[in-house]
């Protein structure tokens, strides 16, 4: 027996720009959410989903934005409702949860404050009535030491912590509908796990509507009875996660399954929507044999890098009367990188992966320890050596949009590296080396004078790597490199830094908090936990045959979808 209907959205359709120029972003689109169901939206950036979900709960701006079509709530008409009106809905009886914490919380308030506001505006509680129930709020979403969260500002506590604060003031006026877009995206796999197990608990407790929102198909299927797939403002299919999953009818839904990097074998390339639409794809295994003879020859060779019981310490910030504490984020590490390899790097937020990969370049000076590049200690070199040889120890941030100069064209940011390394003799012998090195990463010549800002997530990490490889490193340290990127974009950088790897000889330590991409890109794996190394060893043996509980705890918490 079906429940009744909570939410229906009509032929809805969604455009931006001026009475002159409208763009469509969604194209007559339409689904349901009955009570005590979990529905899945899915899909990359820019087919529409977070817009469908601010369209729900009445936050499109109405100056630009054009809709048309049907959003019924219970009955009511969403769409034809006054601001004023949609206010005494809007956190009561639909609420939401939204992608990035520190941005939704307001950084000047505590979190117990912005919480029990909602309480007294909601449900007309009183300040000490408020207190209390945002406190047995945050004991419910688990958060640690809930009397002193309450009193914490949203700095003060970790991204998974800000999470469950934000879950807590989603549900605190019992809400008939949550809408959660991206809640786990940027937290580590094991915090993701736990966030998508209160969520489901939570539904299951108050017989909620939850409509999920992700670009991750095995996230989703992990958690919702139904799953609507969306792509460029399209709704592709709509059906139960165990269909979507077992049987996708779609294309596109079927490239979003085979792009993300499976565990169970190894593949000398990934899909991508492309290769899959126009059955260009020939999935190749790498087979054990081929694999141990590639290792035969990395491994025999003298070390590129040698770290040797390396320390980072900090100290941490103190109040008025308390002592300053040491934090080891680096604590007595050793291990060796060779020539050609892919050493793997993982662990949770706050192990000391960033850290470590930091002190390698130089930008943070070690505690203790040594750094040996090629034979030759990096810890004891003046600023001007270190300057030079940044040319051939190089890193690809996590942000590219950060690492590039708004104000300056593409091509000029290429061209400023080369230039700091006399690596070509005048500006047009530059300006042609750029023209290959986009070509090389998959951009066409226009990418020069385009801005980063005109650039898409992936197109700026496509810069950011070429930006890179400009100056013909030998090592490059990939610091989360693919982690803000859509599954299928991230699989065609994870190809092309495979393929450069390859043409160029580079040696990569890959950072990651995502075990499933590490586990594709590595030979070696090394497991952090609290400044210390946890496991070292083959990638695939760690993987199949775990000996630490930390490692264990890890690979269990990869969604693996139904």
């Amino acid at each position: 027996m079906q429940n009744n209907l909570l939410l229906s959205v009509e032929n809805l359709s969604i455009s931006f720009g001026t009475k002159k120029k409208q763009v469509e972003v969604l194209h007559s689109i339409s689904f349901n959410i009955y009570e005590n169901e979990i529905v899945g939206i899915v899909g990359e950036s820019g087919s529409g989903k977070s817009v469908t979900s601010l369209a729900i709960i009445g936050l499109l701006p109405k100056k630009n934005a054009q809709i048309n079509g049907a959003i019924t709530f219970e009955g009511q008409q969403l769409l034809s409702l006054k601001e004023k009106a949609f206010r005494k809905i809007r956190g009561k009886e639909i609420a939401m949860i939204f992608q990035e914490p520190m941005s939704a919380l307001n950084p000047s308030l505590t979190c117990g404050y912005q919480v029990s506001e909602i309480l007294k505006q909601h449900l007309k509680m009183n300040a000490s009535e408020a207190k209390k129930e945002t406190v047995s709020l945050f004991e419910k979403v688990k958060l640690p030491r809930p009397r002193e969260i309450y009193k914490s500002y949203p700095h003060q506590i970790s991204g998974g912590q800000m999470q469950r604060v934000m879950i807590a003031m989603a549900i605190a006026c019992k809400p008939k509908l949550l809408i959660a877009d991206e809640p786990t995206t940027a937290l580590d796999v094991t915090v993701q796990k736990e966030i998508i197990l209160l969520l489901k608990n939570l539904q299951r407790e108050t017989k909620m509507g939850l409509l999920f929102i992700s670009h991750d198909l095995n996230l989703v299927s992990e958690i919702a009875d139904r799953v609507v797939v969306m792509y460029k403002g399209d709704v592709e299919e709509i059906a139960t996660s165990e269909e979507i999953f077992k049987n996708p009818q779609a294309n596109y839904t079927q490239a979003l399954l085979a792009s993300r990097p499976a565990l169970d074998v190894r593949l000398e390339k990934l899909p991508t929507i492309a290769s899959i639409a126009d059955n260009s794809f020939k999935k190749k295994i790498v087979s054990p044999v081929m694999r141990a003879k590639r290792h035969k020859q990395i491994y025999t060779q003298t070390p590129i890098l040698e770290i040797t019981n390396l320390e980072k310490k900090y100290f941490s910030n103190a109040g008025l009367f308390r002592k300053k504490e040491k934090i080891k984020a680096v604590n007595d590490v050793s291990f060796k990188v060779f020539e050609g390899e892919t050493l793997g790097l993982v662990g949770e937020s706050g192990c000391g992966k960033s850290t470590l990969g930091r002190t390698i370049l130089q930008l943070e000076k070690a505690s203790a320890g040594s750094i040996k590049y090629r034979g030759r200690e990096l810890t004891t070199l003046s600023k001007k050596e270190i300057r030079n040889l940044r040319k051939e120890i190089q890193i690809i941030f996590q942000d590219p949009y950060s690492s590039l100069n708004p104000r300056i064209m593409i091509g000029e940011s290429l061209m400023e590296p080369m230039e700091v390394h006399k690596l070509a003799k005048n500006r047009k012998e530059r300006k042609e080396s750029v023209l290959t090195l986009l070509s090389r990463v998959g951009l066409d010549e226009s990418y020069f004078y385009r801005y980063p800002h005109e650039l898409s997530g992936g197109q700026r990490q496509r810069v950011g790597i070429a930006r890179t490889i400009a100056v013909q490193p030998k090592l490059v340290i990939c610091d989360e490199s693919v982690s803000a990127l859509d599954i299928s974009v991230q699989a065609q950088v994870l190809n092309l830094l495979n393929s450069l790897k390859e043409d160029f000889g580079f040696t990569y330590i890959f950072i990651s908090h995502d075990l499933a991409v590490v586990k594709y890109m590595a030979d070696q794996l090394l497991v952090m936990n609290k400044g210390k190394i946890e496991e070292l060893g083959d990638a695939d043996e760690i993987y199949e045959n775990p000996q630490r509980e930390y490692t264990k705890r890890l690979i269990s918490a990869i969604p693996k979808g139904i």
